[in-house]
């Protein structure tokens, strides 16, 4: 199958406090998602939390667009994730329009960018 070491999962964000903790970190925007990252300053696992809101659909579609994200962290991008930090992925509708590949290649990137010269919030299309 793949060629990569066994990792395992991260630890979940479940409390409103800790997601609304992260939101005080590096903020990632990308056409399918924004993933928001906070350094926790420790060396723990890394810790996800997915929110879908509303706005993308109903119950339906916004537990498809949690589902396709979840498989897309457990088989690739739970490697690119640092320990000592917080992700959440805050999804958008075009999730489920996307072919599964470009998902994947997507939260990878973006999880593994390190944010150095990078404003706050600012917009990270590339």
């Amino acid at each position: 199958m793949t060629d990569r070491p066994a990792v395992p999962p991260p630890a979940r964000l479940k409390k409103r406090a800790e997601f609304l903790a992260v939101r005080r970190g590096e903020k990632r925007r990308g056409r399918l998602f924004l993933l928001e990252v906070l350094d926790r300053g420790d060396q723990d696992p890394p810790r996800l939390g997915i929110t879908v809101t509303k706005k993308v659909g109903n119950a339906v579609v916004r537990n498809r667009v949690r589902r396709r994200l979840k498989e897309a962290c457990r088989l690739h991008a739970v490697h690119d994730m640092a320990a000592g930090k917080d992700y959440v992925i805050v999804a958008r509708r075009s999730v489920l329009d996307a072919p599964f590949a470009s998902l994947k290649d997507e939260l990878s990137r973006r999880i593994g960018e390190t944010g150095a010269g990078r404003g706050k919030g600012k917009d990270i299309d590339g």
